[in-house]
């Protein structure tokens, strides 16, 4: 392993790390002070929306101030605000306009932590630096499996952390542990990628802006490929926040799983994604390209989502899920890999940040629109699901003798 690229592995394990270990105490944290089940859903999609906000912001300025920097004071606001949330462990369940103080003081510790939660832009701008062309795709293929680590140890370690004598007190101070080391590492660790010669000027920017993704990209200018790939991705992960607010009630209404069961599945599904992330994406990409592995991803991506709507029977179900895996595999790590790739690098950090936000903008509209549609129509949401990765795929074939060169590299 190339140890010019060990800050980065660890930054994105621990980056993960520290969201996932909260998965599994913030649904009793919001039933032991007796609120309803949509808070839940509040404090997941508060992080999604802000992040929404500050991913923009946080990724301009370190095209211009540096990545260091930058990565320094969203990891200090991600610390602080676990600290904030600790501190609402401890206050008194005072009822305030129908939800409980603590709980109050929690929204507020999430709303900080996606504010400064744009550190996963800045950090693959940081990648994009260090980065040679031929490294680039491979190299977010290793972020990505190792961000499917994170995903899968995470959850069982705040469990776990929750589980001994000091409560959801313990899963916080781990938190709060990962986030110092995340800091330590930054501090001493990581060096500056971003040289002043290609640092863009500081511009003026307005949060009116940033709610319009359009807007900022047609400021930005970019290439064309550019421009086709944030495209590409609002419809991606709009089909990702899709997926995941549903694949749950999915696997739960036709197997009829049980939590254990559904644990089992989920902790095989984050295997897979992040072997294939880690492994099979560099095979695919050496032989095909970056742009033409995204196309095949795209393309098992539909044909995943609509088989699973017609199995009915688990063996071949796992078959399908496999496929709808393997094309997550080979989106991600592309999606990343060609930005950084065509991206202007004096706006490196810029592009990754509009990026970042357009699948904050999905997490934090969709998942509830999602759960809502199947209630009503159940598993063929699936059918209509696999409409996006296929228009996605359509505009891709569609540009791509257009963009030329630039995709058949």
């Amino acid at each position: 392993m190339n140890k010019r690229f060990a800050p980065a592995y660890l930054l994105t394990l621990v980056n993960v790390l520290g969201f996932s270990i909260l998965m599994p105490i913030l649904p009793f944290v919001v039933e032991d002070y007796g609120a309803p089940k949509w808070v839940f859903g509040l404090l997941l999609t508060l992080y999604s929306a802000f992040q929404f906000i500050g991913a923009p912001f946080l990724g301009t300025l370190s095209d211009s101030m540096g990545r260091k920097p930058i990565l320094l004071v969203s990891q200090a606001g991600t610390l602080f605000s676990w600290i904030i949330f600790v501190i609402a462990l401890s206050l008194p369940e005072t009822p305030i306009w129908g939800l409980m103080l603590p709980l109050w003081i929690i929204i507020l510790s999430r709303i900080i932590d996606g504010l400064t939660g744009g550190n996963t832009a800045v950090a693959n701008a940081y990648i994009a630096d260090i980065t040679t062309r031929k490294e680039k795709s491979y190299i977010f293929g290793y972020l990505g499996g190792i961000a499917g680590i994170g995903m899968i140890i995470g959850p069982g370690i705040g469990g776990l952390a929750a589980s001994t004598s000091y409560g959801y007190m313990g899963t916080m101070f781990f938190a709060i542990l990962i986030s110092v080391l995340t800091l330590i590492t930054i501090i001493f660790w990581l060096k500056e990628s971003h040289p002043i010669e290609n640092r863009s000027k500081r511009k003026k920017q307005s949060i009116t802006k940033t709610f319009f993704i359009l807007r900022r990209i047609r400021e930005v200018n970019p290439a064309p490929i550019i421009k086709t790939l944030l495209v590409l991705k609002l419809f991606f992960s709009s089909m990702m926040a899709f997926y995941i607010a549903t694949i749950s009630l999915f696997l739960i209404d036709l197997f009829e799983f049980d939590v254990q069961h559904l644990g089992y599945f989920m902790f095989a599904g984050g295997g897979f994604l992040a072997f294939n992330q880690a492994f099979l994406s560099r095979l695919f990409i050496k032989k095909f390209g970056e742009y033409r592995t995204l196309l095949l991803g795209l393309g098992l991506c539909a044909v995943g989502l609509v088989c699973l709507t017609i199995m009915d029977s688990l063996g071949p179900f796992i078959a399908f899920y496999y496929i709808l895996n393997l094309g997550l595999s080979l989106c991600f790590p592309t999606f990343n890999a060609l930005l950084s790739i065509h991206a202007n690098p004096k706006k490196q950090g810029e592009i990754m940040g509009i990026s970042e936000s357009i699948n904050s903008f999905a997490m934090a509209t969709f998942p509830v629109i999602s759960a809502a549609i199947y209630g009503v129509i159940g598993f063929e949401l699936y059918l209509g699901l696999s409409l996006m990765p296929l228009i996605a795929l359509l505009i891709a074939l569609f540009t791509y003798k257009r963009l030329g060169a630039a995709v058949r590299v």
